[in-house]
């Protein structure tokens, strides 16, 4: 849904673009990924709000490289592969330190609702991808629940309930899982009627 929203952002994105623009846009989608590396030591390590601070810091430089390229005219196909390559590992690097969290069974054990998270992440991208490589999308499959933007909100959330109410955070995680999975669904169901 947030995807389809950012022209809301296109004031900020111009401001970030000119102070960052120094460095080229792929310097930040790497340290993108030495901040969510950091933010997983610190997970594990169960510093809590030092993660959530990194994975913030990790989320923050997907909106930097992409108001850089913008600022200074040198978007490009490369890079656009180069960012989204790199947000499916700060994803993943961020599901995989929850593993290493002691969470109350629920139904299933946590590992199992962390791995359909990560699963209806991939088929959300791969649905769109695949879409386009059959032929069956001209343009871009944009909008829909649960996008990229909605589970990092919902990644910072888990984050922060780690902290003030680390009891309930595994239900969090569940309704990700599912809304992940819902997500990838209906990315599958447009796809086919388009």
């Amino acid at each position: 849904m947030l995807d389809t929203k950012r022209h809301w952002f296109k004031g900020i994105e111009r401001k970030v673009g000119f102070i960052f623009s120094k460095f080229h846009p792929n310097f930040y989608t790497i340290i993108s990924l030495v901040f969510a590396l950091c933010g997983f030591l610190f997970l594990i390590k169960d510093l809590i709000v030092l993660a959530l601070i990194f994975f913030i810091l990790a989320a923050g430089m997907d909106f930097v490289d992409g108001s850089v390229a913008r600022f200074r005219k040198i978007t490009t196909k490369k890079g656009a592969y180069l960012d989204t390559v790199f947000d499916r590992y700060v994803e993943a690097i961020f599901l995989f330190g929850l593993l290493f969290l002691p969470f109350p069974v629920v139904i299933f054990p946590s590992y199992i609702w962390i791995f359909l998270i990560l699963f209806g992440a991939m088929m959300t991208t791969y649905a769109k991808s695949a879409a386009k490589e059959k032929e069956l999308l001209e343009g871009e499959l944009k909008g829909g629940i649960f996008s990229r933007a909605e589970r990092l909100i919902m990644s910072f959330i888990i984050l922060l309930s780690l902290i003030v109410t680390p009891q309930y955070t595994i239900y969090l995680i569940i309704l990700m899982a599912v809304l992940s999975n819902i997500a990838a669904i209906q990315r599958i169901y447009r796809s086919l009627r388009l």
